[in-house]
């Protein structure tokens, strides 16, 4: 018997489908469960099970590299629940070090983020008596006190809400130190309830809603110009704007202001600034596919426009670039992302595969489940590119046969530069053969030795169906479109755990 195997030896696992699978290093593993998390149930494993996975890596890591991790799933990743987890677990693990505090203050970047932070601070220790959040970790505390001195009245007044942990008791709860006399000030009208009343969609339409009216018509007439109204003060958020366009086009707004709308969901700059995941312009787009307005389908193109922009920047693939995309539409990808969103694993693979297709100009497109089949696609509508790959799924059948994939590749002796799989992982045979995409990746290397294959995970189950230590197989993981600037990295010879590190607490 052999103790001191290989690290190839090592590695080597199941997944949850019971097919051989390769175990992602600790950081790997980490990055790959903390940028695909949105605390639900997921297909394989259920939120309590992610949770307590987290606390694993988290103790197995090292505090800094967990640190950066947070701030990168926040900053780049644009996620916001998860990072707020990870700065509470990190300060359970490691109570008295600086690197909490540092996190926290970088990770609250909504004010409402202070009390979401506190409310799972309680709910992670159990604190169940009156004194639910007293003995407050000291560098949690340090950085939400310096989370309190970023935000002014209106953003502090947009989020003091009714809410269990309240703003005022997060302040008495933190005594921040005011960074000049106008914060002090601030801080005082928390204290005292003196908040101004904020301009936003929801206290103006609340506001509409306490009024009386003589009939319906002339509500409708009131409602229709509110929203006119707000379109016209360029005030709403890019978020509060997709979240409402239903609503909008159904109050029917004069076209002026649709043309209003259409200008902001076009913008460039309030796009960035937005830092939308890419799904949320799904979301937005299937909500007007039933609206019952002339101008649907003028807002609809909007979409398409803005969502384009944020593929703009995805760079490496040239005329002469050889890609296939494949999607896994698999009956584990067909779990829905949270209890509140209809957005699935496979909506989110379908839009980052399509998003990369517009920046390619030799690529082939398909999606495997029980088969494998190329469905070609314009170059251009993002949007409804995803919707007609969500309305022919059911044509591949709904198992991970993603070998087939390769298969086709080597069957046909078409040699590319890339192959890119945007799976939950979990793929196996379910024909019954010994063929294993590990395997044949290996075979397709003997006629396309300069080819790279992808694996976009959705889900960081914490494994890969091929091993990521050779054979050019490279691991990217997560929701964002900015996956694709670790796959720059990876073109430059760097990888996902090493962008990381580079972030600076």
């Amino acid at each position: 018997m052999r103790f001191n195997l290989t690290t190839k030896q090592k590695n080597e696992t199941t997944n949850y489908e019971g097919e051989k699978a390769y175990a992602l290093t600790s950081q790997a593993e980490l990055y790959t469960t903390v940028v695909t998390s949105s605390l639900s149930d997921k297909f394989y494993e259920k939120a309590t099970d992610r949770i307590n996975r987290l606390r694993e890596l988290i103790a197995k890591n090292d505090p800094e590299f967990v640190a950066k991790l947070a701030v990168y799933t926040r900053e780049k990743m644009y996620l916001r629940s998860i990072p707020l987890v990870m700065a509470v677990e990190l300060a359970k693990a490691q109570s008295g070090n600086p690197v909490v505090g540092k996190t926290v203050a970088r990770v609250v970047l909504r004010a409402d983020e202070i009390m979401e932070l506190l409310a799972y601070y309680q709910l992670a220790n159990d604190r169940k008596d009156t004194k639910k959040l007293n003995k407050l970790s000291k560098q949690l505390q340090k950085g939400l006190s310096n989370a309190f001195n970023k935000f002014d009245e209106y953003q502090f007044a947009k989020y003091d809400r009714q809410t269990e942990i309240k703003l005022k008791d997060a302040l008495f709860l933190i005594h921040p130190k005011a960074k000049d006399e106008y914060q002090q000030v601030l801080f005082n009208k928390i204290a005292q309830d003196l908040l101004a009343t904020p301009y936003t969609w929801e206290t103006e339409l609340s506001a509409l809603g306490q009024q009386k009216f003589e009939n319906d018509a002339a509500r409708k007439a009131a409602v229709k110009a509110k929203w006119e109204e707000l379109i016209a003060s360029g005030k709403i958020g890019y978020m509060a704007l997709m979240r409402n366009l239903r609503n909008i086009l159904e109050a029917e707004v004069d076209y002026e202001f649709v043309q209003m709308l259409c200008s902001q969901l076009t913008d460039a700059k309030a796009i960035a600034k937005s830092k939308q995941l890419p799904f949320r312009f799904l979301s937005a787009y299937r909500e007007l596919k039933s609206v019952k307005s002339g101008y649907a389908s003028i807002v609809m193109s909007a979409l398409e426009t803005a969502v384009m922009q944020t593929a703009s920047n995805i760079s490496g693939f040239n005329e002469n670039t050889k890609v296939w995309i494949a999607c896994d539409v698999s009956g584990s990808m067909q779990k829905r992302i949270s209890a509140k969103s209809s957005i699935m694993n496979y909506d989110i693979g379908l839009m980052l595969a399509m998003l990369l297709k517009a920046r390619c100009k030799n690529v082939v497109t398909g999606m495997f489940g029980d088969t494998w089949k190329v469905i070609s696609m314009p170059g251009q509508n993002i949007l409804s590119n995803v919707d007609e790959f969500y309305r022919r799924e059911g044509e591949v059948g709904y198992s991970t046969n993603g070998y087939l994939v390769i298969k086709d590749l080597l069957r046909s002796k078409i040699v590319v530069d890339k192959v890119m799989l945007f799976t939950d992982c979990q793929l196996w045979n379910s024909n019954g053969s010994a063929e294993t995409i590990s395997g044949l990746w290996k075979q397709y290397k003997q006629i396309a030795p300069n080819a790279r294959l992808y694996l976009f995970d959705l889900a960081g189950y914490g494994n890969t169906p091929l091993n990521t230590m050779d054979g050019d197989v490279y691991l990217v993981a997560g929701w964002s479109d900015k996956i694709f600037e670790v796959l720059a990295a990876i073109e430059d010879g760097s990888n996902a755990v090493a962008e990381i590190e580079k972030v600076v607490l």
